[in-house]
Order: C-alpha cells, then structure tokens, then sequence
C-alpha cells in the first residue's frame, strides 16, 4: 500500500501582486528622493538670508534657543524697531531677567517692550504676534529666531499677519557653528526634524493644533504690568 504526502506549496504573489509591491517600493523611493532633495535645500537655505533688515514698526522675538532675546533687545536698543514682543516667555521670566542674561540695561526699553506669555509652539506664537501686531498697529515685522527656525516662523506668521511685511533676523545657534557642524550627527537629526516640522507646516497639519490664546502682557522693570 503506498501512502503519498501533499503540502500545501507556500503562499505566492501573483503578477497583480508584484506589481503593486513593485509600485509601492518606486513609490517609497521616490519620496525618500524628494525628502533627500528637499532636506539639501532646506540646509542650504538657511545660511543664505538676506543682511540686515530695515527698519520695522516691530520686533517678535521666539524664545527657545540661545541669543534670540539678546539679539532682539539689541536691535531695539539700536532704533531698528519702535517696539518689541517676546513670544513664549515660560514660567515667570520677567524683562529684567531676560535681558540681565543678555547684559543688556532693560530699563530704557521696557515701555516698549510686550512679554508674550500664552504661546507653546510655533503657530502658537504666530498667534500670539497676530493679536500684538493688530494691537500695535503694526505693518512691518522683524521676526527673530534660530536660523533653522526661520523658515517655518515665518510662513506660520505669514499665515497668522497676510497683510504685514516680514523681515528675517536669524539667530545661528551655537551648536550650529564652525564648518563641519551642519554635518555632525547632533545638528543633523536637529535639521531633520525641523525640516519635517516645515512639510507638517505647509501641508497645513499644524492647523489641527490646540493653542493656548495669546497672553500679553506689558514688561516693567519690576514684574508684570
């Protein structure tokens, strides 16, 4: 008597099925490609800013990162804007701190001088410097920020103030000095994310964030007014 065994051959792709993997994987790569070209872009641009800007009717800083305030307080104390908003100041950080950091003397600036309390992100502080501008009556706008940064503070602030003209102060962050630091595996993941940051920005993801409203509040040398 003669017994035969049969199994059952493993599972195969059909040609549909390899095509559509074939596709999927050309898909895959093609986008790897445009993020490859467009992160290239991205790092290139954000050395290449224009000088200095002219004079505007106002100043936001975006606090985060090392010597935006400093350099915002600067132009200020330099006549290069009548007034001056910090955006997303935390915890109870008052301008005599903040520019004490900065070796800066705050009193002759602190009438115009607004501290902006409510923001927790980027379009949060595009709000936040909407409300001021109007407030303010401002029509021109140096925005001052990392040189990373740059990019997507303006077009979130751009979105938030389509009527005002914007200028670009970017701030090189120390990290980002000296030249091999934007290929340092520190400043490239850094720039990787940032750069992903800018495409969720442009595809108008960040639309779908909670933000805080804005909290303004004039600086004194004291405390708050």
């Amino acid at each position: 008597m003669t017994f035969s065994l049969r199994f059952r051959p493993r599972f195969r792709p059909g040609r549909r099925g390899r095509r559509v993997a074939r596709l999927i994987a050309a898909l895959v790569i093609v986008l790897l490609m445009a993020w490859g070209g467009g992160f290239a872009w991205f790092v290139s641009s954000i050395t290449r800013f224009p000088g200095s800007p002219p004079h505007a009717d106002g100043i936001v800083a975006l606090t985060g990162g090392a010597d935006r305030v400093q350099t915002a307080l600067e132009m200020l104390a330099a006549g290069r804007a009548d007034r001056l908003l910090v955006s997303g100041i935390g915890g109870g950080a008052e301008l005599r701190d903040l520019a004490r950091r900065s070796g800066i003397d705050s009193r002759p600036l602190a009438e115009r001088v607004t501290l902006g309390r409510g923001a927790t992100s980027t379009r949060g502080n595009a709000q936040e410097t909407a409300a001021w501008a109007r407030e303010k009556s401002v029509r021109s706008l140096t925005v001052v920020t990392a040189s990373y940064h740059m990019p997507r503070a303006l077009l979130e602030i751009g979105r938030a103030m389509p009527g005002v003209t914007l200028y670009a102060a970017p701030v090189l962050p120390p990290g980002l000095r000296g030249a091999n630091s934007l290929t340092s595996w520190v400043a490239l993941r850094l720039l990787s994310e940032e750069y992903s940051k800018l495409l969720a920005a442009e595809l108008g993801l960040t639309l779908l964030e909670h933000n805080p409203g804005p909290l303004l509040s004039a600086a004194s040398i004291g405390g708050r007014g």
